[in-house]
């Protein structure tokens, strides 16, 4: 049984706050289960992971598990569980069984798994819409129907199935984008320990050490700092690798003279953080790489500076995009004028991504990047910023070997990215645990 959340409070909140607004919208049932285990090979199953919005929704973490919402003249919060087993226990752990489940977790009502189809088909019953992650997978979506259709027999007694199907998955990403005090410690001590592990990195990083050496220390530092698991599989891409994007660490080499790209993250109690730091493996840029170095720290401070409570999602994106076009033009990267590299796009050459994303429970997480409701002319506005919102700043530039660009510059990666919580006043990067002007990082790989 995995260590359940010291409080459960914002759980209940969270799923009070999502009855309400479907009692606003007439009422209905909301049908959600978390994910199923996977086989990893034969009799061997990947570590464990419970669906984002199940768990936002609840705090429970077991597989096998479904949540109900009933939206009415009176409210109720059902939990389907796995029952306790002695020899299932015996092998897998301790389940907290339906009785222990619906005390501890604050639900009215909890029932054993095996019960999903008796008693669904009767609770759908006389509820106007049925709210579920539609068109989900097709393990959820048979279920579905196949109580759907058991509901619709059951209403010639007089009772009457639901009429409409919504997805509930973008109310859930509505409510995820703005960040409660639970989550955001839990981000906070998410970013600390990621960054700790950034700054072991950089401090055990030498010539002739290979990218997946450099990745065993991050782990290491996550899991002793008692970080659950990695947000995602880390980077370390060293020299041209890290012209790669999503590079996976491997077995290359890293070389005095060249740089190492680092994108890696932990999670914490569910929720994610996302660092990513470029640094010289011999501890001093060359002048080259100091100079685009520099360029794209300059860029992640004016797309920090534009991320504010008010502003819109993309305007950090333009306020980076205009430093790192100028400053390809500066380095003979580019030719023209500024407005004419933003306007052509040749600036995708080398910046080829966005400068951030939400983060949460999922490290690319969920939620609109544009204004909901109709478009306002080609395309919707983007979504405007609010407090309690999280989201990466990452701007990059990524050169590749090419007869017009400058050879100094051939197969330098650079990312720069922290976690930016949007607060009142503006924005706080909550990773700067680690580094990083490269002064600061030169100095760390000294001591």
């Amino acid at each position: 049984m995995s260590l359940p959340p010291d409080d459960i409070a914002p759980f209940a909140a969270r799923r009070q706050r999502l009855m309400e607004r479907m009692r606003a919208d007439g009422g209905g049932i909301a049908i959600l289960a978390t994910a199923p285990e996977a086989v990893r090979n034969r009799d061997a199953e990947y570590p464990y992971r419970h669906d984002s919005d199940f768990f936002y929704l609840t705090g429970f973490t077991e597989p096998g598990a479904w949540l109900v919402l009933i939206a009415g003249a009176s409210d109720r919060a059902v939990l389907f569980c796995r029952p306790r087993h002695v020899e299932h226990e015996m092998w897998e752990g301790r389940r907290f069984g339906p009785e222990a489940a619906a005390a501890y977790f604050g639900f009215d009502d909890a029932h054993p798994i095996d019960a999903l189809d008796e008693l669904i088909p009767a609770l759908m019953l006389d509820h106007p819409t049925l709210y579920a992650p539609l068109a989900g997978d097709k393990r959820t979506d048979g279920r579905l129907h196949r109580w759907l259709a058991a509901a619709r027999e059951a209403s010639r007694g007089g009772h009457a199935p639901p009429a409409r199907q919504q997805d509930i998955r973008p109310l859930l990403a509505g409510m995820r984008l703005i960040k409660d005090a639970t989550e955001i410690a839990a981000m906070r001590r998410a970013a600390k320990i990621s960054a700790g592990a950034h700054v072991r990195a950089m401090r055990v990083a030498r010539a002739g050490m290979r990218e997946y050496e450099i990745e065993a220390e991050l782990l290491y530092e996550f899991r002793r700092h008692g970080a659950q698991s990695v947000a995602y599989n880390s980077i370390v891409a060293a020299g041209a690798n890290a012209c790669v994007l999503h590079y996976p660490a491997g077995e290359a080499t890293l070389r005095d003279g060249d740089l190492v790209l680092v994108d890696a993250g932990c999670e914490v109690d569910s929720y994610a953080s996302d660092i990513t730091r470029t640094f010289p493996v011999n501890g001093r840029y060359s002048g080259p790489q100091r100079a685009l170095y520099d360029l794209t720290v300059a860029a992640q401070e004016a797309a920090a500076h534009a991320t504010a409570p008010g502003r819109g999602f993309n305007d950090g994106h333009e306020a980076a995009l205009r430093v790192l076009a100028q400053g390809m033009l500066d380095l003979k990267l580019l030719k023209g004028s500024l407005d004419g590299v933003l306007e052509s796009g040749d600036y995708s050459r080398f910046y080829m991504h966005r400068t951030g994303h939400w983060l949460g429970l999922d490290v690319h997480d969920v939620g609109d990047y544009r204004q909901t409701g109709p478009a306002q002319g080609a395309e919707r506005p983007w979504r405007k910023l609010e407090t309690g919102m999280m989201l990466t700043i990452e701007p990059g530039i990524y050169v590749r070997p090419a007869d017009d660009v400058p050879e100094a510059y051939w197969n330098i990666g650079i990312r720069t990215e922290d976690d930016a919580l949007v607060t009142d006043e503006g924005c706080e990067l909550i990773t700067r645990g680690v580094p990083v002007q490269a002064s600061e990082i030169e100095a760390l790989m000294r001591e």
